[in-house]
């Protein structure tokens, strides 16, 4: 066993020694991928250490200095993480992938090294003491300042520690999720909350890899798509793929990223190159052998903008750092920059009247590039600067701040020949909402409310046919609620009282 122990770190050792000597870079890409079949005190798997080389092939590919990590007991995991955390400098990328058990307790999730104990009921700080914290993990690629850090977990399997005639170590099945993330992290879970990620889609399915990995792998060698993007095809096919054998597995990512990132490169640009000038649309991580240089017109302080949807369509809300004396945008490649005007105030910076920064969009804009410049305190002018436009994120995104701001206001009751519980709010901001669970006077949601279809033509408008209410008996008193939305992240369970 000691053999095998140093076998592994003098394996992470030439790995870390070859990723030192290589050529510096302004900013490189590195990749720790960890797969665990060999369990030896809960059940061992058959994939995960096929996932990790898998996605080890896959991450070479896209440019990444990679170590590969197998059947990792505690003190060899800890090894290479420090490893690890020795080959990250400010400005990389770090990616970091685990294949293997995973266990949730009290919202924290753990990855399982091979000689984790086989707990029982009430020995959560056995599990605890023997395992690896995923939150430390995304802490400590954000001390050593990566500028991006993406955090795979494909370990949202069966609790390994239920066994038959034993009261198992309690877990709400699958992983939590992480919706407090830092900036520059992206996560993505090869399950949901509650559910379990498939090895295999039946008996016959010779695939050495699980259906998770399978279908990640192969999606993030696509060119042309971002981060965001992969995530979102992944958990569709996932999600389809499982829905085919009558299981319910659907991927989450969760997103804090500061830039759109492309792990095989953006989309290339049409035959006809652009004109002189135009500053091509802001990327991050790209692979080292194609690198894009910032416009010269580009500022450390770029706009950013904030979008939201009502009846007559779209208003984008402009946020600039610097003093502005007028600001002007179009969509890409549509014909000349418009001024948004002024508003009957004045700017005590600058000392005259500040620029009007919203602009609106028809409802049915589509996804495109808007390109904004303006004019600084000296009368330069800045730009263009790209902000990319996508309608059904956007709504999604301002639909759950909306709900999130407004929790109060979830549900409301009234009186009427028995007690009729309404859920109009929840319904005006369904877009955002994957599921939403009640618990009548109960504190763990246990029932599922039905909500009508999300409509982008018309995403706040309730279809006539749509119930907005639930009627109870007049006695009840109290419903919780639970709302999992459409990213998979998970609401605080909200209890309301009549």
């Amino acid at each position: 066993m000691r053999s095998l122990l140093l076998r592994g770190i003098s394996a992470i050792v030439v790995a870390v020694a070859l990723l030192i000597c290589a050529p510096a870079e302004a900013a490189k890409r590195v990749a720790l991928v960890i797969g665990n079949d060999d369990y030896r005190h809960v059940p061992k798997l058959q994939k995960a250490v096929n996932d990790a080389r898998t996605m080890g092939d896959t991450l070479r590919a896209l440019g990444f200095q990679v170590m590969v990590a197998e059947n990792q007991s505690r003190a060899a995991f800890s090894q290479s993480l420090l490893a690890f955390d020795n080959v990250i400098e400010p400005g990389d990328t770090a990616f970091f992938f685990y294949a293997g058990h995973g266990f949730e307790i009290a919202g924290q999730n753990f990855l399982l090294p091979t000689d984790v104990p086989a707990a029982t009921e009430g020995q959560e700080e056995l599990v605890r003491d023997a395992s690896i914290m995923a939150d430390r993990i995304v802490d400590r690629l954000q001390n050593r300042g990566a500028r991006t850090a993406i955090l795979v977990l494909d370990a949202c399997r069966n609790n390994p520690f239920d066994r038959r005639g034993v009261r198992a170590l309690a877990g709400r099945g699958g992983l939590a999720p992480m919706t407090t993330l830092p900036e520059g992290v992206f996560s993505i879970f090869s399950a949901g909350p509650r559910q379990t990620a498939l090895d295999r889609l039946s008996d016959s399915d010779a695939n050495p890899n699980s259906v998770f990995t399978r279908v990640f792998a192969k999606q993030i060698r696509d060119p042309g798509d971002n981060l965001v993007q992969v995530a979102q095809r992944t958990r569709r096919l996932v999600s389809e793929m499982a829905d085919s054998v009558g299981h319910k597995q659907v991927p989450v990512y969760f997103d804090q990223m500061v830039d759109d990132v492309f792990l095989n490169g953006p989309a290339k640009p049409a035959a006809s190159a652009a004109a002189p000038g135009e500053a091509p649309e802001k990327v991050a991580a790209l692979p080292p052998v194609a690198p894009l240089k910032p416009p010269s017109s580009e500022s450390l302080n770029a706009p950013i903008a904030s979008f939201s949807r009502h009846n007559g369509g779209w208003t984008v809300v402009f946020s600039i750092a610097d003093p502005t004396l007028g600001i002007s945008w179009r969509m890409a490649g549509e014909g000349d920059f418009r001024e948004t005007g002024f508003m009957d105030s004045l700017d005590p910076r600058t000392r005259k009247r500040l620029p009007n920064p919203s602009i609106q969009l028809p409802a049915d804009a589509p996804a495109s590039t808007i390109e904004v410049r303006y004019v600084d305190a000296q009368g330069e002018l800045q730009g263009p600067f790209p902000i990319r436009f996508e309608p059904e994120a956007a709504l999604l995104r301002d639909q759950r701040k909306i709900l999130d701001m407004t929790a109060t206001s979830w549900l409301s009751f009234r009186d009427y020949n028995g007690l009729l519980v309404y859920y109009t709010h929840l319904m005006s901001y369904r877009c955002a909402i994957r599921e939403v669970r009640i618990g009548v006077d109960s504190a763990v949601p246990d029932k599922v409310l039905k909500m009508p279809a999300c409509d982008m033509r018309d995403p706040v408008n309730i279809p006539s046919s749509a119930t907005p209410y639930l009627k109870l008996p007049s006695n009840v008193k109290s419903v919780s609620v639970e709302l999992t939305y459409r990213d998979g992240s998970v609401s605080e369970i909200k209890t309301f009282r009549k």
